[in-house]
C-alpha cells in the first residue's frame, strides 16, 4: 500500500487517494468472490484483478481530473477518497449486507475462495502480490488481499486508515523502496501486535491504537534523528571555518 504512495512520489507526484482506491479493490474483490460463476481458484485469480482494475480506474479519474480540468492530483485524490469510501459503506449496509446479520458487512465468500496463508500465521500470498503493480493497481490490489486474506468478506471500514498509515510509511522512508519496505513492515508488526493483546483479552480500543502510536514513536525518533545529524554538521562547519 505505502508503496502506491512513494512510487509517484518518486515522481513528483503525491497520490492521497489511497483509503478510496483500496476500498475499491476491497469491494471489488468481494463482489467478485461473492458472484464468480467460476470454480474457486479462478474465482480468486478473476478477484483479484477485478480489484486491481477498480483501484487502478479511480486513480486514472483523479489523473484526469489533473489533466483535463486542472485539478491537482493531490487535491484530487483526496477529495475522490470519501465519496469512494462512502459508497462501500453504502454497499456494505444495504444490498451487500449479509441476511440476519447487524454488522455493515458481506456474507462470506463461498468455500475456497480465499489467498492461501501460510501455515497458521495472518500473513496471505496477497501480500506478496502487492509489490510488482502499480500505483492504483497496488491499492486495488491491497485491498482485494483484505476481502480475499483472512476474514473472506467484504466489511465497513474494512481499510482501518491504512490509506494514512502508508502515508507516514513513505514519509519515514523518505519515498525510498527500501525505507518504505521496512516502515510498512514496523506497522505490519504493530498491527500483528495489536491483534494478539487483543487475544490476550485488552479491549478492541486499546489495540486498535497500537499502530498509531508506533507511527507516532517513529516520527519523534525519526525527526529526534535528523535534527541530531543538522546540528552534528552544523558543528563540523564551524569547527572547519
Amino acid at each position: 500500500m505505502a508503496l502506491a504512495l512513494a512510487i509517484p512520489l518518486r515522481a513528483g507526484l503525491i497520490n492521497l487517494g489511497g483509503d478510496g482506491q483500496l476500498v475499491l479493490g476491497g469491494v471489488s474483490a468481494a463482489v467478485t468472490g461473492l458472484y464468480s460463476p467460476l470454480p474457486a481458484p479462478l474465482t480468486v485469480v478473476l478477484a483479484l484483478l477485478a480489484g486491481m482494475a477498480a483501484g487502478a480506474a479511480y486513480a486514472a479519474l483523479a489523473a484526469l481530473c489533473e489533466n483535463r480540468l486542472g485539478v491537482p492530483l493531490l487535491v484530487s485524490s483526496l477529495l475522490l477518497s470519501y465519496p469512494a469510501v462512502s459508497l462501500a459503506s453504502c454497499l456494505a449496509r444495504y444490498p451487500l449486507k449479509e441476511p440476519g446479520s447487524s454488522l455493515p458487512r458481506t456474507r462470506r465468500l463461498p468455500e475456497g475462495v480465499a489467498l492461501p496463508a501460510f501455515g497458521e500465521s495472518t500473513v496471505t500470498v496477497g501480500l506478496l502480490l502487492v509489490v510488482p503493480a502499480a500505483v492504483g493497481v497496488l491499492c486495488g490490489l491491497a485491498g482485494a488481499q483484505l476481502a480475499l486474506g483472512n476474514v473472506t468478506l467484504f466489511s465497513e471500514n474494512m481499510t482501518a486508515g491504512r490509506g494514512w498509515i502508508a502515508v507516514v510509511a513513505v514519509m519515514l522512508g523518505r519515498a525510498l523502496p527500501l525505507g518504505v519496505l521496512l516502515a510498512a513492515l514496523l506497522f505490519g508488526v504493530a498491527e500483528a501486535a495489536g491483534f494478539r493483546l487483543q487475544g490476550l483479552g485488552l479491549p478492541q480500543q486499546a489495540t486498535d491504537a497500537a499502530p498509531y502510536v508506533v507511527t507516532l514513536g517513529a516520527l519523534f525518533l525519526t525527526t529526534a534523528r535528523r535534527r541530531t545529524r543538522s546540528t552534528t554538521r552544523t558543528d563540523s562547519t564551524g569547527a572547519t571555518t
